[in-house]
């Protein structure tokens, strides 16, 4: 392993100041302050962890190498030791290897359908329970912010709002983030009367959702916003009130609607904070393409082309085509059964990060 004692004795000072600040009640006034630094120490604990027990199986491998040179009874336990500390070492290594810095975050998630009419808007519904149901899965909170139903009860657009509840360092972002692409159905629509297998596709957008709107500069003269009618399932009294909220963001061109609230302050509380999400996207989408950073963008046209993943019903298949990822369990994966095709997206994320270092 390289020289890492710089780096360490930084992450040692970090940990231990966020310590302090946990402890401190005034820092707890401020929620979202506070939870920035649990999400912050939790993402440090398990480098401190692994490197404090290095250190003492280093110390302990000394140890027995000079009871050894004496004593033959101790070569196991320099074997053993010596194992030991080369999995630390390697675990040590790869905590240290560069992380996303939005792992933590909650995300905004957006489903479009596309080209194949009502049978991709049905594939969109699909995607959308997938995901819901995944959450569920992970104790997380899912909050349609905005739906656009077909004739069939499919969706020609879904916003969702995902949150988890902990300052794990691994959130919902870390899970979902390789969602974002193009993803293609091969099945028999309902409405296809001679049983053929049709393809058709539907579109998923992933943001990560800043804690505050106020992190993302947004100019109140850069924005048009309309009320109207709401139709979504908001409860009682939504859909006889101008609840619905849609802003423009005129320099991009961006358009955001929320109307599953209950009132039209909180749709455009929510609204604005999806709008933030999607600015800041843009903007570190912008940032990377101008450093010429290697990292495979979301597609924002929704063409059968340029798909990122199959969805097979006759076969029963799944098939991620950037990791030749495949199984044959898709009614499960439909369900939320998403881990084991996450962990090989994340593995393939983590392979990539450590090779550009």
């Amino acid at each position: 392993m390289t020289d890492i004692a710089p780096a360490i004795e930084a992450i040692l000072a970090e940990h231990a100041d966020l310590e302090r600040q946990l402890s401190d009640p005034e820092l707890h006034a401020d929620p979202v302050a506070a939870r920035k630094a649990g999400r912050r120490f939790s993402q440090l604990t398990p480098i401190v962890t692994t490197y404090r027990k290095l250190e003492t199986a280093r110390g302990d491998l000394d140890a027995a190498r000079e009871l050894a040179a004496d004593d033959d009874s101790f070569a196991a336990e320099v074997d053993e030791l010596s194992e030991t500390v080369a999995a630390l070492d390697a675990r040590l290594t790869d905590l240290l290897a560069p992380r996303d810095p939005h792992d933590a975050d909650d995300i905004v998630l957006e489903v479009k359908s596309g080209e194949g009419g009502e049978e991709s808007a049905l594939f969109a519904a699909d995607l959308a329970r997938m995901y819901i149901r995944y959450a569920e899965r992970h104790g997380w909170t899912v909050t349609v912010l905005d739906e656009t139903t077909s004739d069939l009860g499919g969706y020609k657009d879904a916003t969702l709002s995902i949150t988890s509840k902990g300052d794990s360092a691994d959130g919902v972002w870390s899970r979902l983030k390789f969602e974002g692409g193009v993803h293609r159905v091969q099945r028999v629509p309902v409405t296809e009367s001679q049983g053929r297998v049709h393809t058709s596709a539907a579109g998923v957008l992933v943001y990560p959702e800043p804690e505050e709107v106020e992190q993302v500069q947004i100019d109140e003269s850069d924005l048009r916003i309309d009320v109207y009618r709401s139709s979504g399932k908001g409860g009682q009294g939504v859909n006889t009130t101008d609840s619905a909220v849609r802003i423009t963001h005129l320099p991009t061109g961006i358009v955001v609607t929320c109307q599953n609230e209950r009132s039209q302050l909180q749709n455009k509380a929510r609204a604005l904070q999806v709008l933030a999400a999607r600015l800041q996207a843009m903007a570190e989408e912008q940032a990377q393409a101008d450093a010429s950073a290697d990292r495979a963008s979301q597609i924002r046209t929704v063409d059968r082309s340029e798909r990122i993943r199959t969805y097979n019903f006759p076969e029963n298949r799944i098939a991620d085509h950037r990791i030749n990822y495949k199984s044959h369990n898709l009614d499960q994966v439909l369900d939320g059964d998403l881990d084991p095709l996450f962990d090989a997206l994340a593995a393939a994320d983590k392979q990539a990060r450590l090779q550009s270092t």
